[in-house]
């Protein structure tokens, strides 16, 4: 008899595959190495990717045809007569992909690396905010 393991977190993809167009791309493979908190507060949605032990002038951002691309690379510590125990830090280069979805300002997005977690805030357009219209009558 075949089953299906229960995903508490299946909605809360879903979800945000809504909100952000494709969704997430790599985060099985790469969530485990850079994990990241997404959530919408106010007018913009806020990314937090936990990069510890990163140099920040080794991390890359870019964005390109609504894919925002995170790179970052975790050297391994040198140690010429190091006999290891356990090594179970990952090292070398780590990327993650995010689709962004329409009705965001990809040229406003502003990123800031501190304690080993790097933050992208990721503006919403002006012209995908909701407004009002007022309706013009005579009399």
């Amino acid at each position: 008899m075949s089953t299906t393991p229960f995903d508490p977190f299946r909605s809360i993809d879903r979800t945000f595959d809504r909100l952000l167009g494709e969704g997430l791309r790599g985060a099985s493979a790469s969530g485990s190495i850079m994990p990241m908190d997404l959530y919408r507060s106010g007018e913009s949605f806020i990314a937090h990717i936990d990069l510890p032990g990163v140099d920040p002038s080794s991390i890359d951002i870019d964005v390109e045809d609504r894919t925002l691309t995170v790179r970052a690379e975790r050297r391994s510590p040198e140690a010429e007569d190091a006999q290891w125990l356990s090594r179970e830090r990952p090292t070398g280069t780590f990327a993650r992909q995010l689709s962004l979805g329409r009705g965001l300002a990809l040229d406003r997005i502003e990123a800031d690396y501190r304690d080993g977690v790097l933050s992208l805030t990721i503006p919403v357009a002006e012209e995908a905010k909701p407004r009002r219209i007022t309706v013009s009558h005579a009399g």
